[in-house]
Protein backbone atom coordinates (compact mmCIF):
# COMPACT_ATOMS: atom_id res chain seq x y z
CA UNK A 1 0.00 0.00 0.00
CA UNK A 2 1.16 2.96 -0.29
CA UNK A 3 1.85 5.81 2.85
CA UNK A 4 -1.57 6.63 4.78
CA UNK A 5 -3.25 9.83 4.39
CA UNK A 6 -6.12 11.18 6.17
CA UNK A 7 -9.95 10.36 5.03
CA UNK A 8 -10.30 14.10 3.63
CA UNK A 9 -7.54 17.00 2.62
CA UNK A 10 -7.35 19.66 4.72
CA UNK A 11 -6.24 23.67 4.06
CA UNK A 12 -5.65 23.72 7.58
CA UNK A 13 -3.58 20.92 8.34
CA UNK A 14 -1.55 18.17 6.84
CA UNK A 15 -2.74 15.22 4.91
CA UNK A 16 0.26 13.17 5.92
CA UNK A 17 -0.38 11.00 8.59
CA UNK A 18 3.31 9.79 9.69
CA UNK A 19 5.36 12.47 10.94
CA UNK A 20 7.13 14.58 8.32
CA UNK A 21 10.55 13.53 10.03
CA UNK A 22 9.86 9.63 9.22
CA UNK A 23 10.63 7.31 6.46
CA UNK A 24 8.27 5.18 4.55
CA UNK A 25 9.89 1.67 3.29
CA UNK A 26 7.66 -0.70 1.06
CA UNK A 27 8.08 -4.26 2.69
CA UNK A 28 7.13 -5.90 -0.84
CA UNK A 29 6.51 -4.18 -4.17
CA UNK A 30 2.86 -4.66 -5.73
CA UNK A 31 2.00 -8.22 -7.17
CA UNK A 32 4.68 -9.77 -4.65
CA UNK A 33 3.59 -12.37 -2.00
CA UNK A 34 2.64 -10.48 0.99
CA UNK A 35 2.02 -12.87 2.96
CA UNK A 36 5.27 -14.74 3.08
CA UNK A 37 6.75 -11.24 3.34
CA UNK A 38 4.76 -10.57 6.62
CA UNK A 39 5.84 -13.83 8.11
CA UNK A 40 9.11 -13.64 6.79
CA UNK A 41 9.52 -9.91 8.49
CA UNK A 42 7.38 -11.67 12.06
CA UNK A 43 10.18 -14.19 12.11
CA UNK A 44 13.13 -11.36 11.92
CA UNK A 45 11.30 -9.95 14.53
CA UNK A 46 11.12 -13.08 16.66
CA UNK A 47 7.20 -12.17 17.04
CA UNK A 48 4.20 -14.50 16.63
CA UNK A 49 3.27 -14.73 12.73
CA UNK A 50 -0.10 -15.40 13.74
CA UNK A 51 -2.03 -14.09 16.79
CA UNK A 52 -5.49 -14.33 18.04
CA UNK A 53 -7.89 -11.58 17.13
CA UNK A 54 -10.28 -11.70 19.51
CA UNK A 55 -10.41 -9.63 22.83
CA UNK A 56 -12.88 -8.69 25.86
CA UNK A 57 -13.35 -5.38 24.19
CA UNK A 58 -14.45 -6.86 21.03
CA UNK A 59 -16.68 -9.01 22.34
CA UNK A 60 -20.00 -9.17 21.17
CA UNK A 61 -21.58 -9.63 24.48
CA UNK A 62 -24.98 -9.07 25.80
CA UNK A 63 -27.63 -6.12 24.70
CA UNK A 64 -30.85 -5.38 25.84
CA UNK A 65 -33.49 -6.21 23.47
CA UNK A 66 -34.97 -3.14 23.41
CA UNK A 67 -31.59 -1.30 23.33
CA UNK A 68 -31.98 1.90 20.13
CA UNK A 69 -29.39 1.78 17.73
CA UNK A 70 -26.14 3.81 18.05
CA UNK A 71 -22.89 2.56 16.65
CA UNK A 72 -22.02 0.31 19.48
CA UNK A 73 -25.33 -1.72 19.55
CA UNK A 74 -25.18 -1.90 15.36
CA UNK A 75 -21.50 -3.12 15.74
CA UNK A 76 -22.67 -6.11 18.56
CA UNK A 77 -25.39 -7.08 16.86
CA UNK A 78 -23.84 -7.67 13.79
CA UNK A 79 -20.52 -9.49 15.04
CA UNK A 80 -22.73 -11.94 17.50
CA UNK A 81 -25.25 -13.06 14.41
CA UNK A 82 -22.86 -12.73 11.41
CA UNK A 83 -22.94 -16.01 9.24
CA UNK A 84 -19.23 -17.75 8.31
CA UNK A 85 -17.40 -16.81 5.47
CA UNK A 86 -19.30 -13.72 4.87
CA UNK A 87 -18.23 -10.66 2.90
CA UNK A 88 -18.88 -7.14 4.47
CA UNK A 89 -18.77 -4.19 2.36
CA UNK A 90 -18.15 -1.20 4.63
CA UNK A 91 -19.52 2.30 3.53
CA UNK A 92 -20.71 3.12 7.06
CA UNK A 93 -18.72 6.02 7.87
CA UNK A 94 -19.60 7.66 11.09
CA UNK A 95 -21.79 5.12 12.65
CA UNK A 96 -19.79 2.34 11.64
CA UNK A 97 -16.96 3.03 13.82
CA UNK A 98 -16.82 0.27 15.88
CA UNK A 99 -17.79 -2.42 13.45
CA UNK A 100 -14.42 -3.28 12.46
CA UNK A 101 -13.36 -4.24 16.03
CA UNK A 102 -16.37 -6.01 17.32
CA UNK A 103 -16.54 -8.62 14.16
CA UNK A 104 -12.60 -9.50 15.11
CA UNK A 105 -14.43 -12.04 17.46
CA UNK A 106 -16.86 -13.47 14.90
CA UNK A 107 -17.00 -15.82 12.08
CA UNK A 108 -14.48 -15.98 9.83
CA UNK A 109 -15.22 -13.43 6.95
CA UNK A 110 -13.68 -11.10 4.73
CA UNK A 111 -14.00 -7.20 5.18
CA UNK A 112 -13.92 -4.80 1.96
CA UNK A 113 -12.78 -1.13 3.38
CA UNK A 114 -13.86 2.20 1.68
CA UNK A 115 -11.26 3.59 -0.65
CA UNK A 116 -10.47 6.74 0.54
CA UNK A 117 -13.12 9.17 0.76
CA UNK A 118 -14.74 8.15 -2.03
CA UNK A 119 -18.46 8.13 -1.82
CA UNK A 120 -21.14 5.58 -2.77
CA UNK A 121 -18.46 2.68 -3.50
CA UNK A 122 -20.62 0.26 -0.70
CA UNK A 123 -23.62 -0.95 -2.66
CA UNK A 124 -21.58 -1.64 -5.92
CA UNK A 125 -18.92 -3.32 -4.63
CA UNK A 126 -21.50 -5.39 -2.80
CA UNK A 127 -23.05 -6.20 -5.65
CA UNK A 128 -19.91 -7.23 -7.77
CA UNK A 129 -19.05 -9.39 -4.54
CA UNK A 130 -21.74 -11.47 -4.52
CA UNK A 131 -21.23 -12.15 -8.29
CA UNK A 132 -18.13 -13.00 -7.67
CA UNK A 133 -18.43 -15.27 -4.65
CA UNK A 134 -21.99 -16.79 -5.49
CA UNK A 135 -21.96 -19.01 -2.17
CA UNK A 136 -21.10 -16.50 0.41
CA UNK A 137 -23.57 -14.01 1.97
CA UNK A 138 -22.52 -10.36 1.20
CA UNK A 139 -23.46 -7.86 3.83
CA UNK A 140 -23.31 -3.80 2.59
CA UNK A 141 -23.04 -1.70 5.65
CA UNK A 142 -24.06 1.48 4.06
CA UNK A 143 -24.71 5.44 5.60
CA UNK A 144 -27.90 6.80 3.54
CA UNK A 145 -26.48 9.80 2.14
CA UNK A 146 -23.37 7.79 0.17
CA UNK A 147 -26.19 4.89 -0.65
CA UNK A 148 -27.99 7.52 -2.55
CA UNK A 149 -25.03 7.62 -5.08
CA UNK A 150 -25.44 4.01 -6.43
CA UNK A 151 -28.72 3.06 -4.85
CA UNK A 152 -29.57 1.44 -8.75
CA UNK A 153 -27.61 -1.30 -7.60
CA UNK A 154 -30.43 -2.77 -5.88
CA UNK A 155 -31.76 -3.41 -9.04
CA UNK A 156 -28.90 -5.30 -10.25
CA UNK A 157 -29.28 -7.28 -6.84
CA UNK A 158 -33.04 -8.05 -7.57
CA UNK A 159 -32.30 -8.79 -11.47
CA UNK A 160 -29.37 -11.19 -10.77
CA UNK A 161 -31.30 -12.98 -7.30
CA UNK A 162 -27.61 -11.93 -5.83
CA UNK A 163 -27.58 -13.12 -1.82
CA UNK A 164 -26.51 -9.30 -0.60
CA UNK A 165 -27.76 -8.13 2.81
CA UNK A 166 -28.03 -4.03 2.70
CA UNK A 167 -28.11 -2.73 5.86
CA UNK A 168 -28.68 1.38 5.54
CA UNK A 169 -27.27 3.60 8.27
CA UNK A 170 -29.98 5.95 8.40
CA UNK A 171 -29.71 8.81 10.73
CA UNK A 172 -31.24 11.18 8.66
CA UNK A 173 -27.64 13.20 7.90
CA UNK A 174 -24.56 13.47 6.05
CA UNK A 175 -22.64 13.53 9.49
CA UNK A 176 -18.94 12.78 8.13
CA UNK A 177 -19.13 16.13 6.69
CA UNK A 178 -20.14 17.27 10.00
CA UNK A 179 -17.24 16.24 11.85
CA UNK A 180 -15.03 17.71 8.58
CA UNK A 181 -16.21 20.39 9.40
CA UNK A 182 -15.17 20.40 13.01
CA UNK A 183 -11.57 19.09 11.83
CA UNK A 184 -10.88 21.97 9.40
CA UNK A 185 -12.05 24.73 12.48
CA UNK A 186 -15.08 25.30 11.39
CA UNK A 187 -16.94 24.55 14.61
CA UNK A 188 -19.90 26.77 14.39
CA UNK A 189 -21.41 26.22 10.97
CA UNK A 190 -24.36 28.69 10.04
CA UNK A 191 -28.23 27.69 9.54
CA UNK A 192 -27.18 26.99 5.80
CA UNK A 193 -24.04 24.98 6.23
CA UNK A 194 -26.57 22.31 8.07
CA UNK A 195 -29.41 22.39 5.73
CA UNK A 196 -27.20 21.54 3.41
CA UNK A 197 -26.15 18.06 5.39
CA UNK A 198 -29.66 17.50 6.36
CA UNK A 199 -31.57 14.61 4.55
CA UNK A 200 -35.11 15.22 6.33
CA UNK A 201 -36.51 17.57 4.21
CA UNK A 202 -38.27 15.62 3.02
CA UNK A 203 -37.43 11.99 4.48
CA UNK A 204 -35.85 9.21 2.72
CA UNK A 205 -37.81 5.52 2.83
CA UNK A 206 -35.40 3.41 1.67
CA UNK A 207 -37.66 0.33 2.17
CA UNK A 208 -40.07 2.17 -0.77
CA UNK A 209 -36.66 2.34 -2.77
CA UNK A 210 -36.24 -1.15 -2.44
CA UNK A 211 -39.53 -2.03 -3.18
CA UNK A 212 -39.27 -0.22 -6.12
CA UNK A 213 -36.18 -2.25 -7.31
CA UNK A 214 -37.59 -5.56 -6.35
CA UNK A 215 -36.14 -6.01 -3.19
CA UNK A 216 -38.23 -7.08 -0.17
CA UNK A 217 -36.90 -4.65 2.65
CA UNK A 218 -37.69 -4.10 6.32
CA UNK A 219 -37.10 -0.67 8.88
CA UNK A 220 -35.63 -1.50 12.44
CA UNK A 221 -34.78 0.88 15.20
CA UNK A 222 -34.00 -1.72 18.21
CA UNK A 223 -31.00 -4.39 18.70
CA UNK A 224 -33.65 -6.94 18.83
CA UNK A 225 -35.49 -6.32 15.48
CA UNK A 226 -32.27 -5.59 13.69
CA UNK A 227 -31.21 -9.27 14.93
CA UNK A 228 -34.14 -10.26 13.71
CA UNK A 229 -33.91 -8.95 10.18
CA UNK A 230 -30.52 -9.87 9.83
CA UNK A 231 -31.02 -13.03 10.34
CA UNK A 232 -34.35 -13.54 8.21
CA UNK A 233 -32.19 -12.09 5.58
CA UNK A 234 -29.15 -14.56 5.96
CA UNK A 235 -31.87 -17.33 5.36
CA UNK A 236 -33.82 -15.97 2.45
CA UNK A 237 -32.09 -16.51 -0.87
CA UNK A 238 -31.55 -13.23 -3.22
CA UNK A 239 -31.06 -9.46 -1.85
CA UNK A 240 -32.65 -7.91 0.91
CA UNK A 241 -32.60 -4.44 2.72
CA UNK A 242 -32.81 -3.27 6.17
CA UNK A 243 -33.12 0.44 7.43
CA UNK A 244 -32.18 0.98 10.04
CA UNK A 245 -33.30 3.70 12.12
CA UNK A 246 -30.49 6.01 14.14
CA UNK A 247 -32.89 8.88 14.68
Amino acid sequence: ARAPVAFFASQTGSSTLAPADSETMALVPPGEDIEAALEALAEALKTPARVATTSAAASPGAIAEDAPLNAEVLARVLAGVMPEEAIVSDESITLGLYAYDYCSSAKPHDWLCLTGGAIGQGLPLATGAAIACRDRRVIALQADGSALYTVQALWTQARENLDVTNVILNNGAYQILNLEMMRAGMNHAGAAARDLFDLQRPGIDFTQLAAGFGVPARRVASARDLADALRLSFSTPGPFLIEAMFR
